[in-house]
Parts: C-alpha cells; sequence; structure tokens
C-alpha cells in the first residue's frame, strides 16, 4: 500500500530533475520550446499517474462498508 504512494515521486523527478537536461529551445515540438513541450507534457504524465493511483488505490473501493 505505502509503495503505492512512491509513483508521486515520478512527476516530481521527472519534471523538476531532469529538467536541467530538457533546458533549451531546439527543437521546437508542436511549435512550443522543447523546455515549454517538456513541463506540459509532464503536467499531463501527473494526471495521469495519479488516475492510476486512484484506481490502484483499495481505499477507494465501494464496499458499503463506513
Amino acid at each position: 500500500m505505502k509503495r503505492l504512494y512512491f509513483l508521486t515521486v515520478i512527476p516530481f523527478v521527472g519534471m523538476l530533475g531532469f529538467l536541467p537536461f530538457a533546458n533549451r529551445v531546439e527543437p521546437f515540438v508542436f511549435s512550443m520550446p522543447f523546455v515549454m513541450f517538456w513541463v506540459v507534457l509532464w503536467t499531463v504524465l501527473s494526471s495521469v499517474t495519479l488516475a492510476i493511483m486512484y484506481k490502484l488505490d483499495p481505499r477507494t473501493k465501494e464496499d458499503g462498508e463506513k
């Protein structure tokens, strides 16, 4: 269960940890500088990661007990 929460580290490391390596203007991806594309990509991937965590978390399952 606690291992599931380590998925939150992936977007953090991807966006901030590798940003110095992605800090360049060229090449343009979808008419955006690469660094802007990098941030947008990791914003979307963060949402995907959180959706996966929600689906895998046993506390979100409705079993009728409270």
